[in-house]
Protein backbone atom coordinates (compact mmCIF):
# COMPACT_ATOMS: atom_id res chain seq x y z
CA UNK A 1 0.00 0.00 0.00
CA UNK A 2 1.35 3.39 -0.88
CA UNK A 3 2.35 5.83 1.84
CA UNK A 4 -0.53 8.09 2.81
CA UNK A 5 -0.27 11.75 1.92
CA UNK A 6 -0.20 14.12 4.90
CA UNK A 7 -2.11 17.35 4.41
CA UNK A 8 -1.04 20.26 6.54
CA UNK A 9 -3.50 22.96 7.35
CA UNK A 10 -6.58 20.93 6.45
CA UNK A 11 -9.84 22.06 8.00
CA UNK A 12 -11.94 20.24 10.54
CA UNK A 13 -15.60 20.61 11.38
CA UNK A 14 -17.90 20.40 14.35
CA UNK A 15 -21.07 18.42 14.44
CA UNK A 16 -22.44 19.54 11.12
CA UNK A 17 -22.85 23.12 12.23
CA UNK A 18 -19.49 24.38 13.44
CA UNK A 19 -17.02 26.47 11.49
CA UNK A 20 -14.02 25.06 9.65
CA UNK A 21 -10.67 26.21 10.86
CA UNK A 22 -8.42 27.32 8.00
CA UNK A 23 -4.67 27.39 8.44
CA UNK A 24 -1.69 28.59 6.45
CA UNK A 25 -3.98 30.56 4.16
CA UNK A 26 -1.40 33.16 3.23
CA UNK A 27 1.06 30.45 2.31
CA UNK A 28 -1.49 29.01 -0.09
CA UNK A 29 -2.23 32.26 -1.81
CA UNK A 30 -5.57 33.17 -0.24
CA UNK A 31 -6.46 36.85 -0.28
CA UNK A 32 -7.71 36.83 3.31
CA UNK A 33 -9.12 34.58 6.03
CA UNK A 34 -10.52 31.43 4.53
CA UNK A 35 -14.16 30.41 5.16
CA UNK A 36 -16.27 27.65 6.64
CA UNK A 37 -17.30 24.38 5.15
CA UNK A 38 -17.40 22.73 1.76
CA UNK A 39 -18.94 19.49 0.37
CA UNK A 40 -21.05 18.20 -2.56
CA UNK A 41 -21.99 14.95 -4.19
CA UNK A 42 -21.89 13.71 -7.71
CA UNK A 43 -24.02 13.17 -10.80
CA UNK A 44 -24.21 9.70 -12.40
CA UNK A 45 -22.34 7.97 -15.17
CA UNK A 46 -19.30 8.79 -17.32
CA UNK A 47 -18.61 11.01 -20.23
CA UNK A 48 -16.77 10.00 -23.38
CA UNK A 49 -14.13 12.56 -24.32
CA UNK A 50 -15.42 15.22 -26.74
CA UNK A 51 -14.50 15.18 -30.39
CA UNK A 52 -11.84 17.69 -31.30
CA UNK A 53 -13.22 21.13 -32.00
CA UNK A 54 -16.81 20.24 -31.17
CA UNK A 55 -17.98 22.42 -28.25
CA UNK A 56 -21.27 20.58 -27.71
CA UNK A 57 -22.09 18.44 -24.65
CA UNK A 58 -20.82 14.92 -25.00
CA UNK A 59 -23.42 12.16 -24.59
CA UNK A 60 -22.96 10.11 -21.45
CA UNK A 61 -24.29 6.84 -20.17
CA UNK A 62 -26.79 8.91 -18.22
CA UNK A 63 -28.48 9.46 -21.58
CA UNK A 64 -28.19 5.85 -22.74
CA UNK A 65 -30.43 3.13 -21.25
CA UNK A 66 -28.51 0.07 -20.16
CA UNK A 67 -29.44 -3.34 -21.54
CA UNK A 68 -30.79 -4.23 -18.12
CA UNK A 69 -33.09 -1.21 -18.01
CA UNK A 70 -34.50 -1.89 -21.45
CA UNK A 71 -34.89 -5.63 -21.12
CA UNK A 72 -36.42 -5.67 -17.66
CA UNK A 73 -34.02 -8.39 -16.51
CA UNK A 74 -33.27 -9.13 -12.88
CA UNK A 75 -31.06 -6.73 -11.02
CA UNK A 76 -27.80 -8.01 -9.65
CA UNK A 77 -26.31 -7.45 -6.19
CA UNK A 78 -25.77 -3.90 -4.95
CA UNK A 79 -22.36 -2.60 -3.84
CA UNK A 80 -21.22 0.77 -2.50
CA UNK A 81 -17.74 2.29 -2.40
CA UNK A 82 -16.58 4.81 0.18
CA UNK A 83 -14.30 7.79 -0.37
CA UNK A 84 -11.34 6.94 -2.64
CA UNK A 85 -9.34 10.20 -2.54
CA UNK A 86 -6.90 9.29 -5.28
CA UNK A 87 -5.85 5.89 -3.93
CA UNK A 88 -6.19 4.09 -7.24
CA UNK A 89 -4.19 0.98 -6.31
CA UNK A 90 -6.27 0.45 -3.17
CA UNK A 91 -9.46 0.86 -5.20
CA UNK A 92 -8.34 -1.71 -7.77
CA UNK A 93 -7.47 -4.17 -5.01
CA UNK A 94 -10.83 -3.69 -3.24
CA UNK A 95 -12.87 -4.08 -6.44
CA UNK A 96 -10.85 -7.15 -7.43
CA UNK A 97 -11.38 -8.66 -3.98
CA UNK A 98 -15.15 -8.29 -4.38
CA UNK A 99 -15.08 -9.93 -7.82
CA UNK A 100 -16.23 -6.78 -9.61
CA UNK A 101 -13.19 -6.37 -11.88
CA UNK A 102 -10.45 -8.61 -13.22
CA UNK A 103 -6.71 -8.13 -13.01
CA UNK A 104 -6.84 -5.93 -16.13
CA UNK A 105 -9.36 -3.57 -14.46
CA UNK A 106 -12.31 -4.69 -16.60
CA UNK A 107 -15.85 -5.19 -15.31
CA UNK A 108 -16.64 -8.89 -14.76
CA UNK A 109 -19.66 -8.55 -12.45
CA UNK A 110 -22.42 -8.91 -15.05
CA UNK A 111 -25.63 -7.26 -13.88
CA UNK A 112 -24.23 -6.17 -10.51
CA UNK A 113 -24.85 -2.59 -9.43
CA UNK A 114 -22.07 -0.41 -8.05
CA UNK A 115 -22.40 3.05 -6.47
CA UNK A 116 -19.47 5.29 -5.62
CA UNK A 117 -20.29 7.76 -2.83
CA UNK A 118 -17.99 10.52 -4.09
CA UNK A 119 -14.63 12.13 -3.28
CA UNK A 120 -12.46 10.61 -6.01
CA UNK A 121 -9.60 13.09 -5.82
CA UNK A 122 -7.31 15.03 -3.45
CA UNK A 123 -4.93 13.81 -0.77
CA UNK A 124 -4.07 10.60 -2.66
CA UNK A 125 -1.67 10.21 -5.61
CA UNK A 126 -3.96 9.61 -8.62
CA UNK A 127 -7.39 11.17 -8.48
CA UNK A 128 -7.73 11.56 -12.25
CA UNK A 129 -6.80 7.90 -12.63
CA UNK A 130 -9.65 7.04 -10.26
CA UNK A 131 -12.10 9.12 -12.33
CA UNK A 132 -10.92 7.45 -15.54
CA UNK A 133 -11.43 4.00 -14.04
CA UNK A 134 -14.94 4.82 -12.79
CA UNK A 135 -15.88 6.21 -16.21
CA UNK A 136 -14.54 3.09 -17.91
CA UNK A 137 -16.36 0.75 -15.53
CA UNK A 138 -19.59 2.70 -16.03
CA UNK A 139 -19.49 1.95 -19.75
CA UNK A 140 -18.50 -1.70 -19.28
CA UNK A 141 -21.09 -2.36 -16.57
CA UNK A 142 -23.90 -0.85 -18.65
CA UNK A 143 -22.91 -3.01 -21.62
CA UNK A 144 -23.05 -6.09 -19.36
CA UNK A 145 -26.54 -5.32 -18.03
CA UNK A 146 -25.47 -3.82 -14.71
CA UNK A 147 -24.37 -0.34 -13.77
CA UNK A 148 -21.61 1.63 -12.13
CA UNK A 149 -22.70 5.07 -10.97
CA UNK A 150 -21.35 7.79 -8.74
CA UNK A 151 -22.48 10.56 -6.42
CA UNK A 152 -20.92 13.98 -6.16
CA UNK A 153 -18.69 14.55 -3.18
CA UNK A 154 -17.52 17.82 -1.73
CA UNK A 155 -14.11 17.24 -3.31
CA UNK A 156 -15.71 17.04 -6.76
CA UNK A 157 -17.20 20.49 -6.12
CA UNK A 158 -13.84 21.68 -4.85
CA UNK A 159 -11.98 20.45 -7.93
CA UNK A 160 -14.61 21.86 -10.29
CA UNK A 161 -14.27 25.20 -8.55
CA UNK A 162 -10.48 25.17 -8.58
CA UNK A 163 -10.48 24.38 -12.31
CA UNK A 164 -13.13 26.92 -13.28
CA UNK A 165 -12.40 29.80 -10.92
CA UNK A 166 -8.80 29.41 -9.68
CA UNK A 167 -7.78 32.42 -7.58
CA UNK A 168 -11.04 34.31 -8.15
CA UNK A 169 -12.16 35.62 -4.73
CA UNK A 170 -15.35 34.11 -3.34
CA UNK A 171 -17.54 35.41 -0.54
CA UNK A 172 -17.59 33.59 2.76
CA UNK A 173 -18.62 34.20 6.31
CA UNK A 174 -14.98 34.37 7.38
CA UNK A 175 -13.77 36.82 4.76
CA UNK A 176 -12.34 36.33 1.29
CA UNK A 177 -11.11 33.03 -0.06
CA UNK A 178 -10.58 31.26 -3.37
CA UNK A 179 -11.26 27.79 -4.66
CA UNK A 180 -7.60 27.28 -5.51
CA UNK A 181 -6.52 28.07 -1.96
CA UNK A 182 -9.18 25.80 -0.48
CA UNK A 183 -8.26 23.00 -2.90
CA UNK A 184 -4.57 23.18 -1.95
CA UNK A 185 -5.39 23.29 1.75
CA UNK A 186 -7.51 20.17 1.38
CA UNK A 187 -5.02 17.94 -0.37
CA UNK A 188 -5.23 19.15 -3.97
CA UNK A 189 -2.61 17.43 -6.13
CA UNK A 190 -0.88 19.43 -8.87
CA UNK A 191 -0.56 16.26 -10.95
CA UNK A 192 -4.36 15.90 -10.95
CA UNK A 193 -4.89 19.47 -12.09
CA UNK A 194 -2.34 19.04 -14.88
CA UNK A 195 -4.16 15.96 -16.19
CA UNK A 196 -7.72 17.16 -15.63
CA UNK A 197 -9.56 17.62 -18.95
CA UNK A 198 -12.84 19.23 -19.93
CA UNK A 199 -14.65 15.90 -20.19
CA UNK A 200 -13.64 15.07 -16.59
CA UNK A 201 -15.13 18.35 -15.39
CA UNK A 202 -18.26 17.80 -17.47
CA UNK A 203 -18.69 14.34 -16.00
CA UNK A 204 -18.24 15.54 -12.41
CA UNK A 205 -20.63 18.45 -12.87
CA UNK A 206 -23.42 16.08 -13.95
CA UNK A 207 -23.14 13.66 -11.03
CA UNK A 208 -26.19 13.22 -8.84
CA UNK A 209 -26.14 14.35 -5.23
CA UNK A 210 -28.31 11.51 -3.94
CA UNK A 211 -29.94 8.26 -5.06
CA UNK A 212 -32.22 5.51 -3.77
CA UNK A 213 -31.22 1.88 -4.27
CA UNK A 214 -32.90 -1.10 -2.62
CA UNK A 215 -34.34 1.01 0.20
CA UNK A 216 -30.94 2.59 0.83
CA UNK A 217 -30.76 6.38 0.58
CA UNK A 218 -27.28 7.07 -0.79
CA UNK A 219 -25.60 10.42 -0.16
CA UNK A 220 -22.02 11.61 0.11
CA UNK A 221 -22.15 13.79 3.20
CA UNK A 222 -23.51 13.15 6.67
CA UNK A 223 -25.44 16.42 6.60
CA UNK A 224 -29.07 17.49 6.21
CA UNK A 225 -28.08 20.27 3.76
CA UNK A 226 -29.66 18.27 0.93
CA UNK A 227 -33.07 19.34 2.22
CA UNK A 228 -32.30 22.94 1.26
CA UNK A 229 -32.42 21.95 -2.42
CA UNK A 230 -35.74 20.13 -2.70
CA UNK A 231 -38.20 17.67 -1.25
CA UNK A 232 -37.55 14.88 -3.74
CA UNK A 233 -34.37 13.21 -4.97
CA UNK A 234 -35.03 14.46 -8.49
CA UNK A 235 -35.51 18.04 -7.29
CA UNK A 236 -32.29 17.99 -5.28
CA UNK A 237 -30.25 16.54 -8.13
CA UNK A 238 -31.72 18.94 -10.66
CA UNK A 239 -31.16 21.97 -8.44
CA UNK A 240 -27.50 21.18 -7.86
CA UNK A 241 -26.84 20.37 -11.51
CA UNK A 242 -28.58 23.56 -12.55
CA UNK A 243 -26.50 25.60 -10.10
CA UNK A 244 -23.28 24.26 -11.61
CA UNK A 245 -24.39 25.24 -15.13
CA UNK A 246 -24.36 28.90 -14.06
CA UNK A 247 -20.55 28.87 -13.73
CA UNK A 248 -20.86 31.29 -10.81
CA UNK A 249 -18.03 31.17 -8.29
CA UNK A 250 -20.05 32.26 -5.27
CA UNK A 251 -22.93 29.90 -6.06
CA UNK A 252 -20.52 26.98 -6.46
CA UNK A 253 -18.78 27.96 -3.24
CA UNK A 254 -22.10 27.93 -1.39
CA UNK A 255 -22.70 24.35 -2.56
CA UNK A 256 -19.19 23.36 -1.51
CA UNK A 257 -19.60 24.99 1.92
CA UNK A 258 -22.93 23.32 2.69
CA UNK A 259 -21.91 19.83 1.64
CA UNK A 260 -18.72 19.93 3.70
CA UNK A 261 -20.73 19.94 6.89
CA UNK A 262 -20.73 16.68 8.81
CA UNK A 263 -21.83 14.74 11.91
CA UNK A 264 -25.52 15.63 11.56
CA UNK A 265 -26.50 12.04 12.43
CA UNK A 266 -23.95 11.32 15.14
CA UNK A 267 -24.92 13.00 18.37
CA UNK A 268 -28.14 13.72 20.26
CA UNK A 269 -30.91 14.11 17.73
CA UNK A 270 -28.91 12.26 15.09
CA UNK A 271 -31.39 9.42 14.67
CA UNK A 272 -34.23 11.93 14.31
CA UNK A 273 -32.26 13.77 11.62
CA UNK A 274 -31.79 10.51 9.69
CA UNK A 275 -35.51 9.75 9.99
CA UNK A 276 -36.34 13.18 8.56
CA UNK A 277 -34.08 12.48 5.58
CA UNK A 278 -35.65 9.05 5.04
CA UNK A 279 -39.17 10.37 5.46
CA UNK A 280 -38.45 13.08 2.89
CA UNK A 281 -36.54 11.12 0.24
CA UNK A 282 -37.43 7.49 0.89
CA UNK A 283 -35.53 4.44 2.01
CA UNK A 284 -35.15 2.54 5.25
CA UNK A 285 -31.46 3.25 5.84
CA UNK A 286 -29.12 6.11 4.88
CA UNK A 287 -25.63 5.33 3.58
CA UNK A 288 -22.95 8.03 3.44
CA UNK A 289 -19.24 8.68 3.05
CA UNK A 290 -17.42 11.95 3.78
CA UNK A 291 -16.56 11.58 7.49
CA UNK A 292 -13.83 8.97 8.06
CA UNK A 293 -15.09 6.41 10.54
CA UNK A 294 -12.29 7.04 13.13
CA UNK A 295 -13.11 10.77 12.96
CA UNK A 296 -16.85 10.11 13.21
CA UNK A 297 -16.23 7.97 16.30
CA UNK A 298 -14.05 10.67 17.91
CA UNK A 299 -10.98 8.42 17.85
CA UNK A 300 -8.94 11.01 15.92
CA UNK A 301 -9.17 14.77 16.02
CA UNK A 302 -9.49 15.53 12.32
CA UNK A 303 -10.28 13.88 8.99
CA UNK A 304 -6.53 13.63 8.30
CA UNK A 305 -6.11 11.49 11.39
CA UNK A 306 -2.37 11.40 11.87
CA UNK A 307 -0.20 8.55 13.13
CA UNK A 308 -1.80 5.66 14.89
CA UNK A 309 -5.29 5.97 13.42
CA UNK A 310 -7.56 3.13 14.60
CA UNK A 311 -7.98 0.19 12.25
CA UNK A 312 -11.24 0.07 10.29
CA UNK A 313 -12.58 -3.35 9.29
CA UNK A 314 -15.93 -2.44 7.77
CA UNK A 315 -18.80 0.06 7.66
CA UNK A 316 -20.01 1.74 10.84
CA UNK A 317 -23.74 1.40 11.63
CA UNK A 318 -25.15 4.01 14.02
CA UNK A 319 -28.08 6.39 14.75
CA UNK A 320 -30.44 3.64 15.88
CA UNK A 321 -29.09 1.48 13.03
CA UNK A 322 -30.53 3.93 10.49
CA UNK A 323 -27.19 5.27 9.19
CA UNK A 324 -24.19 3.50 7.66
CA UNK A 325 -20.82 5.29 7.39
CA UNK A 326 -18.65 4.09 4.48
CA UNK A 327 -15.50 6.25 4.61
CA UNK A 328 -12.94 3.82 6.01
CA UNK A 329 -10.24 6.49 6.24
CA UNK A 330 -7.93 5.44 3.41
CA UNK A 331 -6.17 8.80 3.74
CA UNK A 332 -5.22 8.00 7.35
CA UNK A 333 -3.94 4.45 6.82
CA UNK A 334 -7.44 3.08 7.17
CA UNK A 335 -9.35 0.98 4.66
CA UNK A 336 -11.00 1.70 1.33
CA UNK A 337 -14.40 0.10 1.78
CA UNK A 338 -16.30 -1.71 -0.98
CA UNK A 339 -19.34 -3.33 0.61
CA UNK A 340 -22.37 -5.28 -0.57
CA UNK A 341 -25.77 -4.05 0.60
CA UNK A 342 -27.80 -4.84 2.55
CA UNK A 343 -25.37 -5.44 5.38
CA UNK A 344 -25.67 -8.75 7.24
CA UNK A 345 -28.12 -8.55 10.12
Amino acid sequence: MQARATVEGSMTQGAGRGSDMWHNASAMGATGPLPDGYTPTQRDLPVVGPAAGVPIPTPTLVDTPSPLGSSGGEQGPLYVVGDVHGYLDELRAALLNQGLIDTEDHWIAGNARLWFLGDFTDRGPDGVGVIDLVMQLSAEAAAAGGYCKALMGNHELLLIGAKRFGDTPVSSGAGTASFKAAWLLNGGQHSDMERLQDHHVQWMSRLDAMALADDHLLVHSDTTAYREYGDTITDVNDAITEALTHHDADETWDLFRKFTKRFAFRDEGGAAAVREMLDTYGGRRLVHGHSPIPYLLGEVGSEDGGDGAPQVHGPHVYADSLAVAMDGGVTMAGKLLVTQLPLPA
